[in-house]
This record gives C-alpha cells, sequence and structure tokens, in this order.
C-alpha cells in the first residue's frame, strides 16, 4: 500500500501586496525524507515555510499537510502534528528555567513554570531522551541563560520533539552561530536524523556548510521559483548553486558534508 506524503505542493504561488512571492512551486516531501530548504536572502524561503506550517495560505494553487487539504481542514488539528523551531521561542524562554523543564512544558506548548500542568515520570523521561537525541543531555540542568546561542537552540529542537511531531521544520538553527557552535548544531542534526524514530524534516539555511549528513533531499529556490529539487547528490551542483545566488560559485564535497566558495578573479 502506498505511503500517504507527509506534504504536497502543487503549484502554488503566493501573492502578497501585489508582489509575486513564490511562483508554481511543486514539492512533496515523502515519509522518512529529510529535506533542505535552500536560497538566498528574500528568494522566498520563509514564505514556503508558513505555507507548508499552515500558517499562510496560497494565492493560487493546493497544498496538502498530512493528507489534508488546506481549505477543507480546520488547521488548528494540523498544527500540534508539526515541530517548529525559528527565532522567535526563544525569545519567550524564561531565562531561569533549566533545560529539562523548558523541554517537558513543551507537551503544552507553554513556557510556564512545570508547577501549572501534571507531567508523569513517563514525560520526564521522555524528555531526557528528547535532549539525549540532539546530544543535549548533560545541559538538563542548566538554566537557559547560562547557555551559549548554540545550546539553548539544541534545547528548543528538544522542546519540539517532546510532542512526537510528525513532521519537524527548523528555521535557520544556525542563524548567529560561531563555527564551533555550528559544527556541534550540525552533528545534533546528523545524529537526530539517523535516529529511525525521529520525524521527516525541513531545514532551511543559505550556507551549504549547513547540511547536515542524514538530510537526502534539498528544494533550491530563487527569486520566488525552484531552481532545483531532488536527492541532493544529484541536485545540488556548482550550476545550481550559482543560479540560486546569481553568481559563479564552487561546490566541493568533503566526506558527508558541503562547501562552496567564489573562485577568485585571475590576476593581470
Amino acid at each position: 500500500m502506498t505511503q500517504q506524503s507527509v506534504v504536497s505542493l502543487d503549484n502554488v504561488t503566493v501573492v502578497r501586496s501585489g508582489t509575486q512571492v513564490l511562483e508554481g512551486i511543486d514539492w512533496v516531501i515523502e515519509p522518512g525524507q529529510r529535506w533542505v530548504l535552500f536560497g538566498a536572502n528574500g528568494s522566498g524561503k520563509t514564505t514556503l515555510m508558513e505555507v507548508v506550517s499552515t500558517y499562510l495560505f496560497p494565492t493560487h494553487g493546493t497544498v496538502e499537510v498530512f493528507g489534508d487539504r488546506l481549505g477543507a481542514v480546520d488547521v488548528r488539528e494540523i498544527r500540534p502534528r508539526i515541530g517548529f523551531v525559528g527565532s522567535v521561542p526563544s525569545s519567550l524562554v524564561r531565562k531561569h528555567f533549566r533545560a529539562l523543564d523548558i523541554v517537558v512544558t513543551g507537551r503544552h506548548a507553554s513556557f510556564v513554570a512545570t508547577r501549572w500542568h501534571h507531567y508523569r515520570d513517563e514525560d520526564w523521561e521522555f524528555a531526557r531522551e528528547c535532549l539525549r537525541s540532539v546530544h543535549a543531555e548533560d545541559l538538563a540542568d542548566r538554566e537557559f541563560g547560562t547557555m551559549s546561542l548554540g545550546e539553548q537552540k539544541r534545547i528548543l529542537i528538544a522542546r519540539s520533539l517532546v510532542t512526537r511531531p510528525e513532521l519537524l521544520l527548523l528555521d535557520e538553527p544556525g542563524s548567529g552561530l560561531d563555527l564551533g557552535a555550528r559544527e556541534r548544531l550540525v552533528e545534533s542534526l546528523a545524529a537526530l536524523a539517523k535516529d529511525a524514530g525521529s520525524p521527516p524534516a525541513v531545514l532551511v539555511t543559505h550556507h551549504v556548510e549547513e547540511i547536515p549528513p542524514g538530510y537526502g533531499h534539498i528544494l533550491m529556490l530563487s527569486g520566488g521559483r525552484v531552481v532545483a529539487a531532488g536527492p541532493i547528490d544529484r541536485v545540488l551542483t556548482d550550476r545550481a548553486l550559482s543560479e540560486a545566488f546569481d553568481m559563479h560559485l564552487q561546490l566541493e564535497r568533503l566526506g558527508d558534508r558541503w562547501r562552496a566558495w567564489s573562485p577568485q578573479s585571475p590576476s593581470d
């Protein structure tokens, strides 16, 4: 029996204030797949994430999430099934909360103290499992405000997993991180991708160096249009990367990671 797609977009176009932000997007995310949503700033990545997360309806085209078509279903039934990690949640966390409390309160989508809800022993143990899944178990008793930005982002990813989401959306988790913190985050996401129980995922980035091992598909945007989409080993090329950024770029594969650069002009 054929499995139902997690997300299916057909000819999706979004117009905002008279400006076309996305044009003719076709995209299917199948169970078990992990995608990179890639492109330069202003390419339409954020708008596309709003569509996939059900917070924005397209101007034209159809969107199905978990088999339900937007416009024909109450999206409040869909949203709890999606784990989302973006820039906003970290601003809501009280700095004196310890990491384990922040993760377990994700079960109720709240940022209040744990005394306001009842948690069973199994809830606490699963919260610890979520921390372990992103290599953050040693941070369980640390206060959020004492952590580095990279550590905080790993805690928020663990928090998004505590509801056992059926789709995980990671909106530029590497933004603002230094090299060491970025590499630790990539390692955590790679470990999560290896976990057979982890959900299908979409990682938004504009740096090929941030693509973790285990993310096998990529959708590349430029000017609101798809430049290339499909298996990353086939689709991520010098030509596609150069088109996405409208400049000549070269790409190099280093084991299971990527590196890109702009060739220097020859000297006179």
